[in-house]
């Protein structure tokens, strides 16, 4: 009895030290970044309802016609904001992972930085904090994806996704087509997202676009999308 006793105060404390050691100012901020980040997206989905956009235009502190008219440019004044927000958060803390902040708030960083333009200069911070268990190591994998695809080289995850109008020979018109960015390895694929965290397949996840994956090599893409 008195050994089950202690081991039940002794998890309470190890629980209020768990909170206690999170900077709570610091996730209070992350938080807010986070849900603009996701928030504007979201409402972009075509398939989020009209009473959601409604509660996203209240928590995003837009009015709804605003939204409407202009949900693009919105954006990426949310985005620029979130990145001076986020940068200077690195410069003071470093990575602020779920150690420091909890989750989700450890995936705000992330996300701020995969929709910007200085995914080069960031990510060893997020490989760092991938491998260290701070930020799950999915999030790591898809900002090495999105890397090598503005690279121009071959992704290793399958979770970048691209669309380009091309000239339909037949019609004469440019037509929309989508694709997964080739990816290395690609019979392997599968097995590398399920090491890394991932629940879905590439097929399963290509789906989700609104299409179906095939495998294409960077040179096939290359002729496709020629002008």
């Amino acid at each position: 009895m008195k050994i089950l006793l202690l081991l039940g105060l002794s998890i309470v404390a190890m629980s209020c030290f768990a909170q206690n050691s999170v900077n709570l100012e610091l996730k209070k901020q992350l938080d807010a970044i986070l849900l603009a980040d996701q928030g504007i997206r979201e409402f972009g989905d075509t398939e989020t309802s009209d009473k959601r956009k409604d509660t996203l235009a209240v928590l995003l502190n837009y009015p709804r016609a605003a939204l409407n008219k202009s949900a693009y440019a919105i954006s990426r004044k949310i985005d620029s904001a979130n990145l001076e927000k986020v940068e200077r958060i690195i410069k003071e803390y470093g990575y602020p992972g779920k150690t420091m902040v909890g989750e989700p708030a450890n995936t705000a960083v992330f996300y701020v930085i995969q929709h910007s333009e200085k995914i080069s200069t960031y990510y060893p911070l997020i490989e760092k904090a991938g491998k260290t268990g701070e930020l799950p190591f999915k999030y790591t994998a898809m900002m090495l994806d999105r890397k090598l695809g503005q690279e121009g080289k071959a992704q290793v995850y399958g979770t970048q996704v691209y669309m380009v109008m091309v000239l339909n020979p037949r019609t004469g018109k440019k037509e929309p087509f989508e694709y997964v960015i080739p990816i290395e390895d690609a019979k392997n694929v599968n097995k590398r997202r399920k090491e890394a965290g991932f629940e879905s397949t590439v097929e399963e996840n290509t789906l989700k676009f609104g299409f179906a994956y095939k495998e294409y090599t960077i040179e096939q893409i290359n002729k496709i999308v020629k002008p």
